[in-house]
C-alpha cells in the first residue's frame, strides 16, 4: 500500500481511465427531464436534482434486479436519433470533464429500437453522438479517446445479433462485446454460439459474472465461453482462503485477466459491504490485474473522481495504487498494442508525475 496520499484536487486533475462504463446509466438528470418531456414519458420527478437523488436511492436497494430496474426511464429517453445523439455527445463530454483520457463506453441496441430505430441505426447514430463529443472534448484541450462495447443482453434471444453488429462495426469505433443483465438464473454459456463467432471474427470480448453470482459464473465466462476480461469479478475472492489462491483464482491473476471492479455500485447491488472492505484493495495487493470503474454514474451517482477519492479516504489508497490501478486499464483496453502503449507512455505516466 502506498504512503503517497493525494487530496481531492489531484485526484480531480489525474488521467483516469475507464472500461466498465454503461451508457444508458451515465444520463444527465437535466437531460433526462428535457427529453421525457418531449417523448411525453413520465418521471418519479421533473427536478433534476430531485431525479438525480431519486436513482441513487432507488440503486440502493442491494438487489441487482431492483438497480437494472431503475433503467426505464433513461431508455425511455433514448429511442430516438436525437436522443441517442444528445446522450452519446454528453457522455463523452461528461468524462473528459471528469479527467479520463480512455473510455470504453458499452450498451445494449436491441434496447434502443422501440422508437422504430434499426439495430444499425442505433450503433450508427451512437458512434456519431460519440465522434461529436470526442472533437468537441479534443477542441477544449481535454481529449478523450472513447471505444464502443455493443451488449447482448443474456435474458433474451437477440446476443447473436448483437455480436453480429460487433463484428459489423469493428472498424467504425466498436472495439469489443459484452453481455450483461440479471446474471443469476442467465448462463452466459446459453450464448456460446455468440462467442464462438467473436473468436472466429477476432473480436474480443468482456463478460459480467461473479457480480451476482459465484465461481461457477466466473468460471463459465473465462473456460467455456473465453471471456479476456470479467466484468465486476469481485466474486473471484471465494477462491481465496488466507491469501491462498486456488486454480480458477490463479488462472485470473497469473493470465492477468482484468477484473472490471465498481466499488460504489458494488455496495448498493451487494456485492460488497463497503468500500473500505471492498475486493479491490485485496485483489490489487495479491497482484490481480484491478480496474476502477463507475458502472453507472447516474444510477451510482459518481464519477471516477469520486471512486478514486473514496478508496483513498477510506480504503488508504495513495498515488501509486492509482496509477496502477488506471495503467491496468490501458494495458486491458480493447485497442491495439501500440495505441495502448503510447497511451500509458505519453499521457498515463506523465499525468501521475507529480
Amino acid at each position: 500500500m502506498s504512503a503517497t496520499r493525494v487530496d481531492a484536487d489531484v485526484i480531480r486533475r489525474l488521467p483516469k481511465a475507464v472500461l466498465h462504463d454503461h451508457l444508458d446509466g451515465g444520463l444527465r438528470p437535466a437531460t433526462v427531464v428535457e427529453l421525457a418531456q418531449e417523448v411525453g414519458h413520465t418521471l418519479p420527478t421533473t427536478d433534476p436534482d430531485e431525479l438525480a437523488a431519486w436513482y441513487f436511492e432507488a440503486a440502493n436497494s442491494g438487489d441487482l434486479v431492483r438497480y437494472i430496474a431503475t433503467f426505464e426511464h433513461t431508455l425511455a429517453v433514448m429511442q430516438t436519433r436525437e436522443g441517442l445523439l444528445r446522450t452519446a455527445e454528453e457522455y463523452v463530454l461528461d468524462l473528459a470533464a471528469d479527467g479520463v483520457v480512455y473510455a470504453e463506453v458499452r450498451y445494449a441496441p436491441e434496447l434502443n429500437t422501440n422508437g422504430g430505430l434499426a439495430l444499425a441505426e442505433v450503433v450508427e447514430t451512437v458512434q456519431e453522438g460519440l465522434a461529436a463529443g470526442m472533437a468537441k472534448a479534443a477542441a477544449a484541450g481535454t481529449p478523450v479517446r472513447v471505444g464502443t462495447l455493443l451488449c447482448g443482453m443474456r435474458m433474451f434471444d437477440r446476443v447473436r445479433e448483437a455480436a453480429d453488429l460487433a463484428v459489423a462495426f469493428r472498424d467504425a469505433g466498436v472495439v469489443g462485446f459484452d453481455i450483461a443483465g440479471a446474471e443469476a438464473g442467465f448462463p452466459a454459456a446459453d450464448h456460446l454460439e455468440a462467442f464462438e463467432h467473436l473468436r472466429r471474427e477476432s473480436v474480443p470480448f468482456t463478460i459480467h459474472a461473479g457480480e451476482a453470482d459465484g465461481l461457477s459464473s466466473i468460471h463459465q465466462a473465462l473456460q467455456i465461453c473465453g471471456a479476456q476480461r470479467l466484468g465486476h469479478g469481485v466474486r473471484i475472492t471465494d477462491d481465496i482462503v488466507d491469501g491462498k489462491l486456488g486454480r480458477l483464482a490463479g488462472w485470473v491473476r497469473d493470465r492477468r485477466i482484468a477484473l472490471e471492479m465498481c466499488p460504489t455500485s458494488n455496495l448498493q447491488t451487494g456485492a460488497a459491504t463497503s468500500i473500505a472492505e471492498h475486493p479491490i484493495t485485496a485483489l490489487k495487493d495479491l497482484g490481480f490485474r484491478v480496474t476502477l470503474n463507475t458502472d453507472n454514474r447516474l444510477v451510482s451517482g459518481t464519477t471516477m473522481t469520486r471512486e478514486m477519492s473514496l478508496l483513498v479516504e477510506q480504503a488508504g489508497w495513495g498515488l501509486e495504487d492509482l496509477r496502477t490501478v488506471t495503467v491496468n486499464a490501458v494495458k486491458s483496453a480493447f485497442i491495439p498494442f501500440d495505441e495502448r502503449k503510447a497511451l500509458i507512455e505519453d499521457v498515463v505516466l506523465p499525468g501521475y508525475a507529480l
